[in-house]
């Protein structure tokens, strides 16, 4: 393998290893997760922010006594240690509150976790079906289907070893022949699985993944708020092209699917691609 496919790949893995909404869309210096385009992926940020404020206060009441009891009953001071060895009072609010803090962030997790694997009432359902090294999309109902690979300028670069110039190539191994192609504001119902070996199907502005395991079909939906293109990931090793079977979702107003499935059911695959770019364009999130 050619050293700049190993970086690559190696990247990749780190990405899969990452928190899916961490690395959604990132910005320079970005800290936080990124809130994402869907309500999944905002409830998860939602409990995040929860989870993190009420650790903050943890830490400030926790680090602010420490420092207090260390400055004011330093030995120096002359501080006597105390005699007494518990203080039935003191334990029961250092179980009662933990508990208490415990529901309060469990209740909305709990809450979120339901409504994520909620598929009912989905207007489009996605058949997704992972291979080595490429994903195969099926609009169930539809009758439309294709594969969905590398494109071939990241791919002729890749094979032939030349150093890529991400200049010119901002989505180098990120950018796919055949996107998904989504209407915004739409239920979507995601069946997902692999004909080989297990993959998994990550988009992070998504919110979610699901494994792709052969013999089993997990589900997953979404509702895309904004248009634009939102990339991912195989985010499961699945072989030595893991790293090179990208995800590219396209989502576009409900208009432009129609014509874009209108367009892909009369086998006009250039039309198809230049009604889902263009739509996309304005939202284009990288």
């Amino acid at each position: 393998m050619k050293s700049v496919d190993m970086i690559r790949s190696g990247f990749g893995a780190l990405l899969a290893a990452a928190s899916p909404l961490a690395m959604a869309n990132p910005e320079p210096w970005q800290l936080n997760m990124s809130p994402g385009v869907t309500q999944t992926a905002e409830n998860a940020y939602n409990a995040h922010m929860l989870a993190l404020w009420i650790c903050v206060a943890i830490g400030v009441v926790v680090f602010g006594a420490m420092a207090v009891a260390m400055v004011k009953f330093r030995k120096s001071k002359g501080a006597v240690p105390a005699t007494w060895s518990h203080n039935t009072v003191a334990e029961i609010i250092w179980t009662v509150v933990p508990v208490l803090l415990l529901v309060v962030m469990a209740w909305p997790a709990t809450r979120y976790l339901i409504a994520q694997y909620d598929t009912s009432e989905s207007e489009l359902t996605v058949k997704v079906t992972g291979y080595q090294w490429m994903w195969r999309y099926e609009y169930l109902g539809q009758d439309v289907g294709f594969t969905s690979r590398l494109d071939r300028e990241s791919e002729r670069i890749r094979q032939s070893g030349e150093r890529p110039n991400l200049a010119d190539n901002p989505n180098y191994l990120l950018d796919v022949d055949n996107p998904l192609v989504l209407p915004t504001d739409t239920k979507i119902r995601f069946v997902i699985t692999a004909d080989d070996v297990i993959h998994a199907w990550w988009v992070p502005a998504l919110g979610w993944k699901q494994d792709a395991i052969p013999g089993v079909i997990n589900e997953a939906w979404t509702s895309i708020r904004e248009p634009g293109t939102y990339r991912g990931q195989c985010a499961e090793l699945c072989g030595k092209d893991h790293g090179f079977m990208p995800v590219v979702v396209q989502a576009v107003p409900k208009a432009e699917f129609e014509s874009w499935l209108a367009a892909r059911k009369s086998g006009d695959a250039a039309a198809a691609a230049r009604i889902a770019s263009v739509a996309a364009t304005a939202g284009d999130e990288g």
